[in-house]
């Protein structure tokens, strides 16, 4: 499971997304359900250049800086928002890039795509060397919805057996204290995999910032935490 798609590395629209060809279950109808999620197709005309929705702001430039542990081990995870676009299904994506240092080795990097519509939707559109919505059946999932409510339900991403992550919104009035700082009013939610079952993850976004802190709470102990934050 990525930091990238962490961050993403999660609501009331009147856009209606929908395609043709063989789809994957959708999620069960909530404050979600004018979208359908996964969808098989996008649409470029609902589409827009930039991702400023204010839970999962994407401006190039943008870069934060977490700590993560896990069963005593500590690593330092990049995430950085790359001057860098890419066509997935003839929509404008933006990269968003994850490194992450153990020990003061570089172990992992990958870059994520996404794109936001035009109700301010952020959609998770593709891993580079992993999957990309429209290629050999995956298809887009939303990454972060305009207008959380508690109770929504979504799929984050849908490519079968290599991404299937769901969230939840559990809660608007979170709060944490992380290295940044001590944050209040924060959205959270509950997220999951098919395939990791019985792990799940508590995620606590900040207004402006995107996500603070990411929690193993069952089937794992890893935490991940804000240090620093600079705004593109």
């Amino acid at each position: 499971m990525s930091l990238s798609a962490r961050v993403a590395i999660a609501v009331t629209s009147s856009l209606l997304l929908v395609g043709c060809g063989s789809a994957s279950e959708p999620s069960p109808p909530t404050g979600v359900d004018e979208l359908v999620i996964p969808t098989p197709s996008l649409d470029p005309a609902d589409f827009v250049e930039v991702v400023d929705n204010p839970w999962l702001p994407l401006t190039p430039a943008s870069e934060w800086e977490y700590r993560a542990t896990s069963s005593g081990e500590v690593a330092t995870i990049t995430v950085t928002v790359l001057d860098d676009t890419r066509e997935v299904q003839g929509v404008t994506a933006t990269a968003v890039r994850e490194a992450v240092v153990t020990r003061g080795r570089p172990v992992e990097e990958t870059t994520d795509w996404f794109a936001q519509d035009t109700d301010g939707n952020v959609w998770h559109v593709g891993e580079d060397g992993v999957w990309e919505a429209g290629v050999d059946g995956a298809e887009a999932g939303l990454a972060m919805p305009a207008q959380p409510r508690v109770g929504d339900g979504y799929r984050r991403e849908h490519a079968e057996g290599v991404a299937e992550d769901r969230a939840q919104v559990v809660g608007l009035d979170g709060s944490a204290s992380v290295p940044y700082g001590d944050l209040i009013d924060l959205l959270e939610t509950e997220d999951s995999s098919p395939l990791e079952p019985g792990v799940v993850e508590r995620r606590l976004y900040a207004r402006g910032i995107g996500l603070v802190r990411a929690q193993t709470v069952s089937g794992g102990d890893e935490l991940v935490e804000l240090v620093a934050f600079r705004e593109g």
